[in-house]
């Protein structure tokens, strides 16, 4: 399992990221013009498994997720808070979100973000479906994101 250091480091590592001109994905990292989407820690699918194993996954990912956004917080201060159902409600009218937003908010439910250097930082976790591995992201974005 990869630590909290490890993955300060990639967050570092895709803040100084050039963005691509176009949309690809290399390794445990989506990017495309404007945005990166990597995924921190990835959990076990849980197709055969109980809610016991669930619950507990879920908390080390919270565990893991609060560690970071204290780290974060200390560099960046306080972060905000991005309740995402409204952006998944917005692309699913067929309007437009920006990304990563629009990556995120079809597995991810809520975001703590900061705003540094330029470009915007975010944390989550998602699940595509109870089924689905749990998923620790980080996203970085050029543009403002609200």
């Amino acid at each position: 399992m990869t630590s909290t250091a490890d993955h300060l480091a990639t967050i570092d590592l895709l803040r100084a990221r050039d963005f691509p001109d176009r949309p690809g994905v290399a390794g445990a990292v989506a990017s495309g013009p404007g945005f990166h989407v990597a995924d921190l820690l990835v959990s076990e699918d849980f197709w055969d498994a109980d809610l016991e194993r669930l619950i507990e996954v879920e908390e080390e990912f919270e565990a893991e997720l609060e560690a970071l956004v204290q780290v974060l917080s200390l560099r960046w201060g306080e972060p905000e808070v991005l309740d995402l159902v409204d952006h998944l409600e917005r692309q699913a009218m067929g309007e437009p979100v920006p990304e990563p937003l629009a990556s995120l908010c079809g597995y991810v439910g809520r975001v703590y973000g900061w705003r540094t250097g330029g470009r915007w930082i975010g944390l989550g976790i998602g699940q595509g479906d109870r089924e689905l591995p749990l998923q620790l992201v980080a996203a970085i974005g050029e543009k403002t994101v609200r």
